[in-house]
């Protein structure tokens, strides 16, 4: 879509670390992913770029120091936060889990991320779009959600 990407920083944390992060990195894992969104907006900014997707955002760390740590001290910041997005797409935990290395913790973890998130964005009202079904299903349902909000 001619946009740019910002991978999720907690994979690239798991992978130099090997291992999970502990409940006081929670915070620099927020704020590593928030500084290399400035930098993709940034460079968007210098480019003619109208996309930086990001492939996670500070409300998800939030929710899952929550959710492992019963932390609930990175809401607010990650609320602030999550407000700058245009839209945000909601991957429906309807294909099968698969685990992928140290950062997933399992389907029942799924689920129960999944619903926090699902109530937070719906509580807030935040833009947000539910993707589900096939890959092919998920991307096409995500590139229209994209280009309509340029229409």
């Amino acid at each position: 879509m001619g946009g740019l990407w910002v991978p999720e920083y907690l994979r690239h944390f798991t992978e130099v670390q090997g291992r999970t992060p502990e409940q006081h990195e929670q915070l620099s894992i927020l704020q590593e992913q928030v500084r290399r969104e400035a930098t993709a907006l940034e460079i968007a900014g210098q480019q003619p770029c109208a996309w930086v997707f990001c492939d996670t955002a500070p409300l998800l760390t939030a929710i899952y120091s929550d959710c492992m740590f019963a932390d609930a001290s990175l809401y607010p910041p990650a609320h602030g936060l999550q407000a700058r997005y245009a839209l945000t797409l909601l991957l429906e935990p309807d294909i099968p889990w698969e685990a992928d290395g140290l950062q997933r913790d399992g389907v029942l973890q799924r689920a129960t991320v999944h619903v926090r998130i699902e109530h937070t964005l719906a509580e807030r009202a935040w833009p947000h779009v539910r993707i589900a079904g096939s890959k092919e299903q998920r991307l096409l349902a995500a590139e229209k959600a994209v280009l309509s909000l340029t229409s």
